[in-house]
């Protein structure tokens, strides 16, 4: 694994854990309140995150073309602002 390589896991790893302390933050608010914009943001998050980590899988571990990476990357930010929006509007 060389440099680079070593930055994307170290900056995947870190969106993994920050991303998942705001969708749970998000998902506590959202069964103390039953907000479906909470949880419409929790859900926005977690597929931000989600995308997030699955773009670097795709494109470290399999023999996929990157480019598949960042299609799945760019698929569920998309869909995780798409769900944020929605929740800003609730």
């Amino acid at each position: 694994m060389n440099s680079v390589e070593t930055l994307i896991v170290a900056t995947k790893a870190l969106t993994l854990l920050a991303g998942a302390a705001i969708a749970h933050l998000s998902y506590r608010a959202y069964t103390e309140t039953k907000n479906t914009a909470l949880r419409a943001l929790c859900i926005g998050f977690t597929a931000i995150t989600v995308g997030a980590v699955l773009g670097g899988v795709i494109d470290l571990i399999t023999p996929l073309d990157f480019l598949y990476g960042v299609l799945a990357q760019s698929t569920l930010t998309l869909l995780g602002f798409l769900a944020i929006l929605y929740s800003l509007y609730r």
